[in-house]
């Protein structure tokens, strides 16, 4: 196990910047994931963990021993790829033990090694078997075999679920987070799925464009979003945003929303009259008679034990998540009441939620 510290690492690639100055702590032994869309920087992150990208500037810490400029060799660090990069030549057998077999080992330590890897994985049937007649979750086990079989200091995953289908994703998402949990190894772990990320992570990291914009437990980051692009980006649906202009100041527990009072968490910051964004989840909106703040209805999704309720309101488009029963009819329109602690409020021109009671301990990129 390891723990890997991240401090002001940033790569080029001529007069790109692919990761602008990121710093994080992975700690020793956590499911850690980095979380983002397709050409966010998580990837680049990675591969400079694990010494496959050598970064422009920063360091990267191994059990307080700086690695940055070491080639991947010298890591001691297990890669698992989307794309399996089994050997088709060879039997099950034979890929998980040629890590053991190129480095020497006595030939009975690696069967015993490989056995003991088999029967965590439950591949212990099909270790005779071709790899290329496999299924896509049997290869994937394999290739999770090659890498827990010399007990690196630490598994770098690059989105190694993405070639499933989405059931069995679901089910091999279960069965890595149980045997992480066997383990107990250092586990970084890419993805551009944020449902497979609170799933799976103790601590997530979210990348947007090089930069880190939040890090911190799943729950964290999902209730207190520290940017509109975490918010935006965490949650299905996504969390609404009502855009308006207001002045705050410290010590305010309630913004003005078109002449109604909203009450929220108490705001630690001032800000003099800007376009400013308040943001809510969809569970924390209450559809009712008495609701101070009101919408038309548009539209209703019915999810089986709920429904994504769509309104029209007069600072945008809010969804509502509501009970399955609760009778709701297109072209109504109602009052919407939204829970107080539970409020964002952003910064429209820099993406930056305010400081409040309730996420003053949020840790921002």
């Amino acid at each position: 196990m390891a723990e890997i510290v991240i401090r002001n690492l940033r790569k080029e690639f001529g007069a790109f910047t692919a990761v602008q100055g990121s710093s994080f702590t992975i700690g020793n032994g956590e499911f850690f994931m980095l979380l983002g869309p397709s050409g966010c920087g998580k990837t680049t992150t990675l591969r400079m963990i694990a010494g496959l990208e050598l970064p422009t500037s920063g360091e990267i810490l191994m059990d307080g021993e700086d690695v940055s400029q070491r080639p991947a060799s010298q890591r001691d660090i297990a890669m698992v790829f989307q794309m399996f990069a089994l050997y088709p030549h060879m039997n099950v057998r034979r890929n998980i033990s040629y890590p053991l077999v190129s480095q020497g080992v006595p030939r009975a330590q690696v069967q015993a090694k490989v056995a003991e890897v088999a029967r965590i994985l439950g591949i212990t049937d099909i270790l005779e078997k071709p790899v290329g007649g496999l299924s896509g979750g049997d290869r994937q086990r394999v290739a999770l075999g090659r890498a827990i079989v010399r007990n690196p200091k630490a598994f770098m995953m690059d989105e190694p679920l993405g070639a499933l289908d989405a059931e069995f994703r679901e089910h091999m998402a279960e069965e890595l987070r149980a045997l992480h949990d066997r383990m107990g190894a250092t586990t970084v772990y890419v993805t551009h799925d944020q449902l497979e990320a609170m799933q799976m992570g103790d601590k997530i990291v979210v990348m947007n464009h090089g930069v880190v914009e939040q890090f911190g437990t799943p729950q964290d980051i999902y209730d207190h979003p520290a940017t509109l692009f975490v918010a935006d980006f965490i949650g299905s649906p996504s969390m609404n945003f009502l855009r308006f202009q207001g002045a705050v100041r410290a010590g305010d527990t309630s913004v003005n929303l078109g002449g109604v009072t909203i009450a929220m968490s108490e705001v630690q910051q001032e800000a003099s009259p800007r376009d400013l964004v308040l943001g809510v989840r969809p569970e924390h909106v209450t559809l009712s008679d008495s609701g101070p703040y009101r919408g038309r209805i548009l539209a209703s999704e019915y999810l089986g034990t709920s429904q994504i309720i769509t309104l029209d309101c007069a600072h945008g488009v809010v969804k509502a998540r509501a009970p399955s029963g609760q009778v709701v009819r297109s072209g109504d329109t109602v009052g919407l009441s939204f829970r107080a602690g539970t409020l964002a409020l952003f910064d429209a021109a820099s993406g930056r939620a305010f400081r409040t009671a309730a996420n003053a301990a949020v840790q921002h990129g």
